[in-house]
């Protein structure tokens, strides 16, 4: 069974960096496609960046393009979110997903089978 683990959440005031992380546990890293998906009070869960299994694909949501990063350390078992530039309208809980599978829907938070509980990213104006 496959475990994720969000860190590295907290408040910061616009304009600030975050670095998220996602450690997963009970597979090989390796194997999964990992994604972060995010939720805004009284808002559904939305895309904000995929990887793939050896990282050498990347693609975001426009709404963070040129903020955030998106990286992994398959050894590590880490999957990491570089979040520059922060806006209040980034505040949001960020959830870890992950599946074995690529998906064409990859923005759909159905097409991953995984999650971590998540972790709260505060921006103040």
């Amino acid at each position: 069974q496959v475990q994720l683990v969000e860190s590295g959440g907290g408040s910061v005031q616009a304009g600030g960096s975050l670095r998220l992380s996602c450690v997963a546990s009970g597979v090989p890293l390796s194997s999964l496609i990992i994604g972060w998906f995010r939720q805004a009070p009284g808002k559904e869960r939305e895309f904000v960046a995929d990887i793939t299994r050896s990282g050498g694909s990347t693609i975001y949501a426009d709404s963070v393009k040129g903020r955030f990063t998106i990286s992994r350390d398959n050894a590590k078992n880490t999957v990491y979110l570089q979040m520059n530039s922060l806006k209040p309208e980034d505040t949001a809980i960020y959830y870890c997903a992950a599946d074995k599978m690529y998906s064409s829907t990859y923005y759909l938070a159905a097409s991953y089978d995984f999650w971590g509980k998540g972790t709260q990213v505060t921006v103040s104006s």
